[in-house]
């Protein structure tokens, strides 16, 4: 029996990982650190060094059970993909990574040659985008996780943020998207199959394997903002699809306080997430704008602009524009012509609704 007046205790699941952000911001208060440039609400926080220059700080955590299911999850891709996902939000901010701390929490069931395969996925992931790890720590935990912190840096006027959006722009994309979610729904019917069928079950991935590979090992966008540095480029916006392609659009929405107009036929699906959703019966666009875990980049820049970019590194999706009504401020033409609000949805780690992860 519940005890007279006791404090109301509310399921995290009803305000979601946004609601929850938003609420330790308010309890934390604003900042007056005068050296701090951005802190909770971007891809990272941005603070000052001297010089004109900036530090960037981002932090992430992959647990077993919610981020990845080691049944199908080697060990040297978490390595990999942990400190992918930490890289890509420093790319999502113009930036460059430099240094890394490893925190690893061990379960009774994880091995030293487990630990051992981990570190060398963090090693090559290391290598490809010239991070070193300098420090960390281990924990004695209930599941295995693995929760990386990465500093990058800049010139301060080269951050881009989420909120700088500008009406007339041209919303983009990086590579292709839908396909990390396409290789998670393989790789849980794999699962779910054996677990079945037992030692009769002769699994055939071949026909996934661009897509698991996307899933499991997603590298970060990190050569194509060095390309644009090299050609001069600065987007006025910049995030990375972690959640979804739209959740991640209404972001800069928000922040910019503008609207966009998507084109469903645009958007950048590669022939394998296609055939994926086909095997499936889905709608292979639910896949590209509610997936997540893609790690692309999504920018807003002048189309004047797009002449010095790689025409073959980004896809033009849409218009950034004034927003017909501030309950819906993203649409989205379908392929027969329909132009309907396109909800914020993705993946929220609080949500039982949510698809799971890998």
């Amino acid at each position: 029996m519940e005890a007279p007046n006791a404090p109301q205790q509310t399921d995290i699941a009803n305000i979601g990982e946004f609601g929850l952000i938003a609420l330790m911001r308010d309890t934390l208060g604003h900042a007056s650190d005068d050296s701090l440039v951005s802190g909770i609400g971007d891809d990272t926080a941005v603070y000052r060094v001297g010089d004109d220059r900036v530090h960037l700080l981002t932090t992430d955590a992959l647990t077993e059970g919610i981020h990845f299911d080691r049944a199908f999850m080697p060990m040297e891709h978490l390595g990999f993909k942990a400190m992918s996902v930490n890289v890509s939000d420093i790319a999502a901010m113009n930036a460059e990574p430099r240094y890394a701390t490893v925190t690893l929490g061990l379960s009774q069931q994880v091995s030293v040659e487990m630990v051992e395969t981990i570190y060398e996925g963090v090693k090559e992931a290391c290598d490809a985008y010239d991070v070193t790890v300098v420090g960390g720590d281990t924990v004695s935990a209930h599941a295995l996780s693995l929760s990386v912190t990465v500093v990058g840096e800049a010139q301060e006027d080269d951050v881009v943020y989420r909120s700088g959006a500008k009406v007339g722009d041209k919303l983009c994309v990086t590579g292709d998207i839908g396909a990390s979610y396409a290789g998670l729904k393989a790789l849980v019917r794999n699962r779910q199959r054996m677990e079945e069928q037992g030692e009769d079950f002769q699994p055939n991935l071949d026909p996934f394997s661009y897509v698991i590979r996307r899933h499991l090992a997603p590298p970060a966008q990190l050569k194509t903002v060095r390309d644009w540095a090299d050609a001069g480029i600065k987007p006025h916006a910049l995030i990375d699809i972690s959640d979804g392609l739209a959740s991640e659009v209404h972001h800069v929405c928000e922040a910019s306080e503008v609207g966009a107009q998507l084109y469903e036929p645009a958007l950048p699906i590669d022939p394998e997430t296609r055939n994926t959703a086909t095997d499936f019966g889905e709608d292979v666009s639910i896949y590209a704008l509610f997936g997540g875990e893609d790690y692309e980049l999504v920018f807003t820049i002048p189309e004047d602009e797009l002449d010095a970019a790689d025409p073959q590194s980004y896809t033009v999706i849409g218009d950034i524009v004034e927003p017909d009504d501030p309950e819906h401020p993203v649409l989205i033409q379908r392929a027969d012509g329909e132009n309907v609000p396109l909800q914020p949805g993705g993946f929220d780690h609080f949500d039982d609704e949510a698809p799971p992860q890998s």
